[in-house]
Parts: structure tokens; sequence; C-alpha cells
């Protein structure tokens, strides 16, 4: 079931990508003098059509919840701005799939390298042969794997004070929305891609499941910051991260600062919080963002910035102070 309907997508999709690259680049590319690289604008394409079809189901499908149930009411949506230009920049997934395919004649070169002297190299497939070798039963392995990988990545980022301070853009949104998870440091996308494109390769998941496997995951992460009253129930929010989990997450007070330096980091599923005891289940709705936004005294009125250019030069300012001994706290007291 799953090859026939990763079969009629690749069809879509490929039908779309000829139709974009026939009518409207190569023909500009032709007046512009850029036809030698039509080939590997060609292959481009495919990605960018996928980012843009992730777009706009994302929008279609969540953003009438966000109208109809409303978490939290808003003055003005002026803050999304900057993580719209966010979502078109990394929803198109130039970046992760750049990684994976620079990153292959590497990891072949290694995989031959561990062949020629009997290292044992991990084959999903071949765990229980009838079983791992199926597409969905692989891709359910491999989606759990990488989603392990992402906990201890996103603990990481909270851990360590100049990774707090590029994973600081992402918490200093006030005002989540569906275009919210893709706010981040361009210098932490680079480090994030290159991290999953390369666990990605070590464990073996082929390219057409490396694209879906992306694709739902950036699905779920926008449902996850979706400004809207969405219940999961008991059950499902133990097997899903739902949005009142995540938001947990956001909170001040409690999602960067408390305990162990905060809760709720699972990426897809809350079993590695429930496992390491980083698990909150407390639904209250609280104020989202940095304590250090606030004004005196709950916080010191600190400027994250508004638009994308100045979120990303503040970061590194930030990092400049804290590596000359002026840094800034990563929160405030345990609550």
């Amino acid at each position: 079931m799953l090859d026939t309907l990763l079969a009629q997508a690749d069809n879509l999709v490929s039908t779309l990508q000829t139709l974009v690259f026939v009518d409207v680049v190569q023909p500009l590319f032709y007046k512009v003098g850029l036809m030698g690289y039509d080939e590997d604008t060609y292959d481009a394409l495919y990605w960018v059509i996928v980012g843009v079809l992730q777009i706009c189901a994302s929008y279609l499908l969540l953003r009438p919840l966000e109208a109809l149930r409303p978490a939290e009411a808003w003055g003005d949506r002026k803050a999304l701005r900057a993580d719209v230009w966010y979502t078109w920049i990394a929803k198109l997934g130039i970046l992760n799939i750049a990684f994976f395919f620079m990153l292959t004649p590497l990891f072949n070169h290694w995989q031959s390298l561990m062949a020629i002297h009997n290292v044992p190299n991990i084959d999903v497939d071949s765990l229980w042969p009838g079983v791992t070798d199926k597409p969905f039963v692989s891709f359910l392995i491999y989606l759990v794997a990488l989603d392990f990988a992402g906990y201890w990545y996103h603990r990481w980022q909270h851990r360590f004070g100049v990774w707090w301070e590029l994973h600081a853009v992402h918490h200093s949104q006030q005002q989540m929305s569906l275009w919210c998870d893709d706010r981040n440091h361009f210098i932490d996308d680079i480090v994030q891609a290159a991290f999953f494109a390369g666990i990605s390769l070590f464990i073996g998941v082929p390219p057409a499941q490396f694209v879906v496997l992306i694709a739902v995951s950036n699905f779920l992460q926008s449902v996850q910051h979706v400004n809207a009253r969405l219940e999961f129930g008991w059950l499902v929010e133990r097997i899903l991260v739902s949005p009142a989990f995540h938001r947990r997450h956001h909170a001040v007070g409690y999602g960067h600062e408390g305990t162990r330096y905060g809760c709720n980091f699972g990426v897809l599923f809350p079993w590695w919080d429930m496992m390491f005891r980083t698990a909150s289940w407390n639904k209250a709705l609280e104020p989202t963002g940095i304590r250090e936004q606030l004004p005196a005294p709950q916080g010191r009125g600190l400027n994250y910035g508004e638009g994308l250019i100045a979120q990303q030069w503040l970061a590194l300012v930030r990092i400049a102070r804290r590596l000359a001994g002026k840094g800034y706290p990563m929160g405030g007291q345990a609550h």
C-alpha cells in the first residue's frame, strides 16, 4: 500500500515538475543564458514542489482551525510575518535534501570500507525478514529512530548556552501558530540538516522514504504549533505530541527553564519525555516566549528582533556576548 501511495505521489510531483520546468524555468534560463544549470535545476524542482504542496496542505487544514477555535486571541498578526518567510525557506527542504545527497558518496565509501574489514552494517530490511523489509514497517522504524535522535538534538539545543542562543530564535515567538515551527536560526538549520541526513544515511533510509519522512515530520510539527484548541485525548496525546504538550515546552517559566532546563522536548512522540522524565502534562494556557523578553520586573526587556534579519543578527550578538563573558542566563528560577 505504501509503495502504491509513494508511486502515485511521485507521479503527481514529477508531472508538476516537468510542467513548471518546460513552461517557466527553461524559457527563463534560455533568455538569461543559464542553460548550463538546467539539469540541476530540474532535479531541485522536485523538492521545491514537494515543499510548496506541504505548505498549501498545512495552511488549508490548519488555518481554519486557528480561525474557528483559537487557543489565544490576538490583536494583530504582524508578529507572524517573519514566520511565514521562515516557512517558505525551510519547507522547500533544500538544505535537508542537499546534505542527504552530498553525504551519500561519503557514506557509500564508508560502507565499502566496512565491508572490506567485515564491520557489521545497519540494514533495517534484514532485521526481521518478511516484516522489516516491508516498506511501511521500515518507514515506521526509520521514523522512530530519527525521532529518538531528534529528542536528544532538541535537549542539546537547550543545554548548551551558545546553541541555546541559536534555538532562542524559535522560542522568542510569543504568538504561536502553524507558521512558527520553521522559525529557526539558519546556522542551526544547517547543523540540523547535516545531523539528520547523516543519521538517515547511516541507518539506510532510501531517498524516496527520506523525502516522505521529512514531509510527515514537517506537517506534524506544524500541527504542534497551531494556535487552536485541538484536543488529542488522554491516549492519543501519549502517542503523538499534541499542541497542548508542545505549548508547555514554549511556556515562559516552564518549557526552557525549570527542572532539568525544560520539559516536553519530544519532536513527534512524547515517549522519550516519558522515558527520561522530562514530560509535563499540565494543559494550563501559559504565555509563550522567553523570560528575558518580558518587561521588568518579570524580565529584562531583551530585544530578540521582529524581522527575520534582525532575529538572525541578534542571535549572533548574544553568542558574541556569551563568548566574551557577558552572556545572558538561559532562564530564570525553577517552577
